[in-house]
């Protein structure tokens, strides 16, 4: 997809403009190599990559999601990816997945059946992190 490409190599070339749009320190970009990476067997392809470098264990991994057309597909393909990213890598860091959208209107929501995954992350984390609930 065209606006793959664009983004790639946006991403590549100012991998800055990731953390700014996180509203974090354009300076994290520094703790990492960007890239675009194929999952073996699936041949599914991730748009985008943040691994952190080595010397960074704390930082998480972000898998980034270009999205500037409508897929009602998108979380499911999404969430499919990141979880054979981790089981095929193992990597012993958390990680995030990033969506750049071209417009939220065409966020089709998060399934009915990842939504209960994702509660108990976010309780999980509370908890972990000792943040009231």
């Amino acid at each position: 997809m065209k606006t793959d490409t664009i983004f790639y190599t946006l991403l590549q070339n100012l991998p800055s403009v990731l953390f700014e749009l996180l509203e974090q320190s354009a300076t994290l970009a520094l703790h990492y190599e960007f890239s675009s990476v194929e999952i073996k067997e699936l041949a599914r392809r991730i748009d985008g990559l943040f691994l952190p470098k080595p010397e960074y264990p704390q930082d998480p991994i972000y898998f980034v999601e270009v999205q500037f057309q409508s897929d009602d597909n998108l979380y499911w393909r999404l969430i499919t990816e990141a979880f054979l990213y981790l089981n095929q890598y193992k990597p012993q860091r958390t990680w995030q997945t990033v969506v750049l959208w071209a417009n939220r209107d065409l966020d089709p929501g998060i399934p009915l059946a990842y939504q209960s995954l994702l509660a108990l992350a976010s309780l999980l984390w509370r908890i972990n992190t000792k943040v009231p609930v």
